[in-house]
């Protein structure tokens, strides 16, 4: 079942705790590939410094004004593509980055399709690569998730019960780092490893780097 937009017109957090163990699920040119979530972080509007659209609207994060429920892709590090989710009211910035999954349709197709992983858990640990699995880019940028005609659906999954739950600070990020809003299931083995940002001199400015663990 399609997750209804409703559930995502809430506040970052909330629709974090929401994704959860939800499904994704992408047409792919081999045939449909599907993850369940375990690994979100999220991320607000005006009031996140770490967020694509704490200094306003502009072309690239457009998506992420809303209405909820569509897909916000955005390219990292000249080579990667990352997915969210947007949230919030429409007009009211706002996304939840997915940051890792396990795979729940066909494994060997996932495993075509991402043959340099060296375990399964592997497939959809970390944002880059659980958007390489399911063929999430630029292309996809805008689709609606909530459409069950959509080339990329967001399927309804039971709630995770809050004991299993954990959250810590985001990874990878500068501004807002020590907030704790990453969350992931308990146990799951497709859960990244936290890595703090790396901050590194980049001529007069300070650049920050994410350092996905085993990112190929």
């Amino acid at each position: 079942m399609i997750l209804d937009r409703a559930e995502l017109a809430v506040d970052v957090l909330d629709a974090a705790h929401r994704l959860l163990g939800c499904t994704l699920e992408a047409d792919t040119e081999h045939g449909p590939v599907a993850v369940r979530l375990v690994e979100v972080e999220a991320y607000r509007g005006a009031d996140d410094p770490a967020s694509h659209s704490f200094r306003g609207r502009t072309p690239r994060n457009a998506v992420m004004w809303g209405p909820a429920g569509y897909l916000y892709t955005y390219f990292v590090y000249g080579m990667h593509f990352c997915a969210n989710v947007v949230c919030l009211t429409e007009g009211v910035a706002g996304a939840v980055l997915l940051r890792a999954g396990e795979v729940v349709s066909d494994p060997a197709l996932a495993r075509a399709r991402r043959p340099t992983a060296r375990r399964d858990a592997d497939l959809a640990r970390g944002p880059a690569r659980l958007a390489a699995l399911l063929g999430l880019s630029r292309e996809q940028n805008g689709v609606d998730l909530t459409d069950p005609g959509s080339p990329v659906r967001l399927l309804a999954g039971h709630p995770v019960p809050p004991s299993r739950v954990h959250s810590g600070p985001r990874v990878g990020v500068a501004a807002a780092k020590t907030r704790p809003w990453r969350f992931w299931v308990d146990g799951s083995p497709a859960v990244s490893a936290y890595r703090a940002a790396v901050v590194r001199p980049r001529g007069n400015q300070v650049a920050a780097v994410r350092d996905d663990r085993g990112r190929e």
